[in-house]
């Protein structure tokens, strides 16, 4: 199954490269009305994904990721409009020069080729990645969970339908419908037709890929996400900032998962934002000081601090300074977004050079660190990994950069 989905989008894939931008945007319109006409089929095959999740009883995270609504569902079409709206960067010159011979260089971006994706469940993900491989000049090969296969089924179908009627192969888009481990460890070997693999899922998808692949891959990490209030934060941005970052969608990777604070204002800020928190839901675990602050609160082991959790369970830590922040955070952080909140410039240059996280927040919430709020219309995935891409991963981190050169005659 891996040879033939893995053929047919290698020649896809080549249809695809030399599409124009105009094609390329008529085809993710397509798709996108494509998805509005088929929602009644999309969110039924979703809510049997839902029942059947329930009698698993999958956690709350899991279901909130599974679950499609009317609103998501014309999110993921909005999503691809985006897409369709954002310059193509396909044959875009990223630099150039003379040689002495007179020789012209130019750096141009070009597509990777067939961009697989491995991912659990959310089925905004077959629309979102599809949409962004395409658009970078790529076929897609998805691979989504066994919690979602009816989800991810219709809506691929969806997006296959809209290619063909915009008149390019529908096997740019492939869904690989076996969900077992054999057939994922599989197309992590498939070096003959996968140019790059993402995995978006949990740890264990991650050491399965460090464990199997032979094909090239980004990893799409965990969010062990960090919110740091400085002894010059303002206080009530530094509430609204932590707040913001935990609760307005915990199951994320990138909600809040650790609240540290330096001693000089803990006693003034951490039972503010505690009550606050614990209003919402949140479980609180911090060290003695937190403790002794927030009577509520229980004990932070050293493996709470390294947890992302995906819930409403937040770890809070004093700490006597700026560095001693950063070194918490290479120590337990995932290097994925971490945010320091504080008005001054030293301790902000001292945190910003210091935690080599990703996606590194001033003054603002985690949350932001998403491919759609970055302005990428959608994102492949979040890279935590320092080659190829770090950050979320829109159209330009699905292209390569290859050299073009004129020349006159020139012979050596």
């Amino acid at each position: 199954m891996i040879e033939k989905i893995g053929r047919q989008a290698r020649e896809a894939a080549r249809v695809v490269a030399t599409a124009s931008t105009a094609t390329k945007n008529d085809a993710l319109e397509a798709m996108a009305a494509s998805l509005e006409a088929s929602a009644e089929e999309i969110l039924a095959a979703n809510a049997g994904d839902v029942a059947q999740a329930q009698t698993l009883e999958i956690g709350d995270a899991l279901m909130d990721r599974l679950t499609l609504t009317d609103a998501r569902l014309a999110s993921m079409a909005a999503g691809l409009r985006k897409v369709a709206g954002l310059p193509d960067p396909i044959g875009v010159a990223t630099g150039g020069w003379t040689m002495p011979n007179g020789i012209r260089v130019q750096r141009v971006r070009s597509p990777l080729g067939v961009v697989a994706v491995i991912y659990e469940a959310r089925p905004n993900v077959t629309a979102d990645a599809g949409g962004l491989a395409f658009k970078a000049g790529n076929a897609a090969i998805l691979r989504g969970s066994s919690y979602a296969l009816g989800s991810n089924q219709a809506v691929a179908a969806a997006l296959r339908s809209g290619l063909a009627s915009a008149g390019l192969p529908a096997d740019a888009i492939q869904l690989l419908e076996d969900t077992s481990r054999e057939a994922a460890a599989e197309l992590m070997q498939a070096t003959e037709w996968v140019d790059l693999l993402v995995p978006r899922g949990g740890p264990g998808l991650i050491q399965a890929m460090i464990d199997n692949a032979t094909v090239p891959y980004v990893i799409d990490g965990a969010g062990n996400c960090h919110v740091y209030v400085d002894e010059a934060a303002d206080l009530e941005k530094a509430r609204a900032i932590t707040v913001n970052a935990k609760i307005s969608r915990p199951a994320v990777c990138n909600a809040a998962e650790s609240l540290l604070v330096h001693e000089a204002v803990a006693a003034k800020f951490i039972p503010e934002v505690a009550a606050e928190l614990i209003e919402n839901g949140v479980e609180l675990r911090g060290d003695e000081l937190t403790q002794e602050l927030v009577p509520q609160a229980g004990k932070a082991s050293d493996e709470d601090y390294g947890t992302e959790f995906h819930d409403l369970i937040m770890s809070i830590k004093v700490v006597p300074s700026v560095a001693a922040a950063v070194d918490h955070i290479l120590e337990y952080g995932s290097g994925h977004t971490d945010a320091i909140v504080s008005e001054d410039y030293g301790a902000i240059d001292t945190f910003v050079r210091g935690v080599d996280s990703a996606v590194t927040m001033v003054n603002a919430s985690t949350r932001f660190t998403d491919g759609e709020e970055f302005g990428f219309g959608a994102e492949i995935g979040i890279s935590t990994q320092k080659l190829h891409v770090r950050g979320p991963m829109g159209l330009e981190a699905l292209t390569c950069e290859r050299y073009v050169l004129y020349g006159t005659g020139q012979v050596r």
